[in-house]
């Protein structure tokens, strides 16, 4: 039985990153404004998965990958504070939700 093997090359990580910026921003442009808390939450969820992904390719980087280990971090760390900046956004939203409720009930 043949194996079939299929490796990146350049050209097809530059192609899958525009194809995504692409997606990404007709994404963001057509969301309606009451859909941006979720999508919010999404994209979080988006940043876990970096995340991940970072800390894997830094555990399997062997000696001499300095190139490697120095994008793993970086991506270790944008993931993280996107990650965490976004968790804060979004708990601000929610509670600016719940002070409306609440002052609808009051009057």
């Amino acid at each position: 039985m043949n194996e079939l093997h299929y490796q990146l090359t350049t050209i097809d990580g530059a192609f899958v990153l525009a194809l995504s910026l692409l997606l990404g921003f007709e994404v963001i442009r057509n969301v309606p404004a009451v859909l941006h808390t979720p999508l919010m939450s999404g994209s979080n969820a988006i940043s876990g998965i970096i995340l991940f992904g970072g800390i894997t390719q830094l555990l399997a980087a062997g000696p001499g990958e300095t190139l490697v280990v120095v994008l793993s971090s970086l991506t270790i760390l944008l993931g993280a504070v996107n990650m965490a900046g976004g968790f804060f956004v979004t708990h601000r939203m929610l509670d600016m939700f719940r002070a409306t409720s609440k002052r609808n009930t009051e009057h």
